[in-house]
């Protein structure tokens, strides 16, 4: 599929987003684990959270399905899943793929876990390698998938992430439910925290302090009545067009406002960005309310490295449309990780936006852009990457003339219905 972008004059208006990813992955999966029925409403139905409900039923969870966003999940208990009798078929999707690597450690039946060709070039070695020092067997094809697990007696471990890793840290803390005696993981900076929400909501022992999250052997886990707040992850390109196009005001309700998830909002707002961050109260040990932006007057450009970087991991294809169009220079470091998510962020991001005319440079760690730059309507590719597709979408908002946005069927991996919320708020956007 492809998508035909015109300049905008108008972006107005009040709009929810769908249920957040990385808290429908892990409901859903937790819900699996749960001793009783757990009901989840407000389920991403988005290409990458349908693996993770192909794998559960695989592993012989019974989910029923009122709705397409609605899942009644039959828990099997902390110990009962089932061998699934083919490859379990991750797709697209690394968080499903990792987190299904900590909880089958905890399992001594044989499982192997395959993916798509996006996801068979992505590391699994940083999942894998604690898990064997846990006492499972995990077996990555050089470093990737497929990936062959086999668990049984795992032993608590107190282990250091090289990188800040969400996924990584899930999967130990998941694999630690398991294990004999406590397991601690240290984080070399703070990374989205909702699998400790979770399973501390549902009966788990958790404990941080600072860095370090230590999670105890566990018996049960509680179900689940969860409504799932709206993905800061999908409001930020709905954000993001509202800074940018003159005369906007965008409001966006029912917001998740997990702090580690926000880091894009703290940077945009550092850059001059008029957003309102409205809390209302909380869904399932996390703090929801809504999001309020209007044009930016004027943006400057800003420096983001460090603790910053995983707090806006998935944002950084969006933050570079805004950072075209801020004064300065906008330097991106300790952003590696960018090049091993769903396609080389930095590489695609620095292809695709020369081509509308942007000045950016990138570097083994990150980026460097300098601004601000009038943007030109092109043809331009996703590279398979649904953030990318989204952000080059946007770009086209503020274009002189009209942008292709070539293979964009990838943005069902996060964002169903990204279109006619554009259409929705004034875009001239269609597939083509």
């Amino acid at each position: 599929m492809r998508l035909r972008v015109q300049p905008a004059t108008r972006w107005t208006g009040i709009l929810s987003v769908p249920g957040d990813k990385s808290i429908s992955h892990r409901a859903l999966l937790f819900a699996a684990l749960a001793d009783g029925i757990s009901e989840l409403q407000g389920w991403l139905p988005a290409a990458d959270c349908e693996a993770t409900l192909r794998c559960v039923r695989a592993l012989g969870v019974q989910v029923e399905r009122p709705a397409q966003d609605h899942l009644v999940v039959h828990g099997s208990g902390l110990k009962g899943l089932q061998p699934a009798p083919e490859p379990l078929d991750c797709g697209g999707s690394g968080t499903t793929m990792r987190l299904l690597m900590g909880i089958l450690a905890g399992f001594p039946f044989p499982s192997v876990l395959v993916g798509n060709p996006q996801l068979s070039r992505r590391p699994m070695e940083r999942v894998a390698r604690p898990l064997r020092q846990m006492g499972g067997e995990v077996i990555t094809t050089e470093g990737h998938a497929p990936v062959r697990v086999r668990g049984g007696s795992l032993r608590g471990i107190r282990y250091e992430l090289p990188i800040a890793s969400a996924q990584a840290k899930s999967a130990v803390l998941l694999a630690g439910l398991y294990a004999d005696r406590p397991t601690t993981v240290i984080e070399p900076a703070p990374s989205r925290d909702h699998t400790e929400r979770l399973l501390g909501s549902m009966g788990v022992s958790i404990q941080r302090d600072g860095n370090s999250i230590t999670i105890g052997p566990a018996e049960r886990l509680f179900p689940l009545s969860l409504v799932i707040p709206g993905d800061p992850s999908s409001a930020a390109f709905l954000i993001a067009a509202a800074l940018l196009i003159p005369g906007s005001a965008v409001q966006i309700p029912g917001i998740l406002l997990n702090p580690t998830r926000l880091g894009w909002v703290e940077a945009w707002q550092a850059m001059g960005a008029p957003i309102q961050v409205i809390p209302e109260g909380e869904a399932g040990g996390e703090p929801v309310g809504r999001l309020h932006a209007t044009a930016a007057t004027h943006l400057q450009a800003i420096e983001i490295a460090g603790a910053m970087v995983p707090r806006m991991i998935d944002e950084f294809p969006i933050f570079a449309v805004i950072a075209t169009q801020a004064e300065g220079v906008t330097q991106v470091r300790d952003a590696a990780e960018l090049r091993v998510k769903e396609s080389d962020r930095i590489a695609a991001l620095a292809m695709e936006l020369r081509r509308m005319g942007a000045r950016i440079e990138e570097h083994p760690d990150g980026f460097t852009i300098y601004g601000p730059t009038p943007l030109r309507g092109a043809v331009v590719h996703s590279h398979g990457d649904h953030r990318l597709a989204m952000a080059l979408a946007v770009a086209g908002l503020i274009a002189h003339g009209e942008t292709i946005v070539e293979d964009t069927a990838c943005i069902a991996d996060s964002f169903p219905g990204f279109v006619e919320a554009m259409q929705a708020l004034g875009a001239e956007i269609e597939p083509v």
